[in-house]
């Protein structure tokens, strides 16, 4: 079972996700709290895979209150209910290693598929941010990538894990390893989510 928290300020919402999980057979909710200081109780003994968390609330938002929960429990999964103008934020949050974004008017199919997503390893964006993304672009110096790093770059995008992209190029898992961690060195990310993230800013993929 996946063991679920739902962090957010407003109730109706918290309700709204409630009645989605509940259709879920593999999870189980075992918390959920209006804000981050809520929250950090929770956290004590790690016991929880996966963190749905509001951004705007009050007394701790879900920046620090993303940043709190990973440094108690490195392994959590984190997937942010986002607004359409909370873009702003993105940048921030996912330097922090944030897993997966989500707007909370999302359908079933997208939370459960963004679930799996992130509990297997691969970042996860509902299809409107990223097109929010793609508009925000910013023009910044733009890297040389390779036709092979670039292959591997979208694959990443596209949530793909390390072994799925090794078979689909045809290379050993350890190779693409070693094509992930020079990616994450030439863009300065701390993360493969940040690193898709500067992939998308800079048109270097078709999504």
């Amino acid at each position: 079972m996946i063991r679920t928290i739902i962090v957010d300020d407003h109730r109706i919402l918290r309700e709204g996700i409630k009645a989605l999980l509940k259709e879920m057979v593999n999870i189980e909710l075992i918390g959920e709290a209006s804000n981050g200081q809520e929250l950090m109780p929770m956290l004590s003994s790690c016991n929880v895979d996966l963190i749905l968390m509001d951004i705007n609330m009050p007394k701790m938002d879900g920046i620090e209150a993303s940043k709190e929960a990973l440094r108690i429990c490195p392994d959590v999964k984190i997937i942010i209910l986002s607004m359409h103008d909370d873009i702003q934020y993105y940048d921030s949050i996912v330097k922090l290693g944030v897993h997966g974004f989500l707007l909370k008017e999302s359908s079933y199919d997208e939370l459960e598929r963004a679930i799996e997503s992130v509990l297997d390893g691969r970042p996860y964006f509902s299809q409107e941010l990223l097109l929010k993304l793609l508009r925000t672009r910013k023009d910044e110096p733009l890297l040389q990538f390779s036709k092979r790093e670039k292959e591997v770059l979208a694959l990443i995008c596209k949530g793909l894990s390390t072994t799925e992209i090794a078979d689909k190029l045809f290379l050993s898992v350890s190779t693409i390893e070693k094509h992930r961690a020079e990616l994450l060195d030439k863009t300065n990310s701390p993360n493969s989510t940040a690193l898709a993230v500067y992939a998308i800013k800079n048109n270097l993929v078709n999504l």
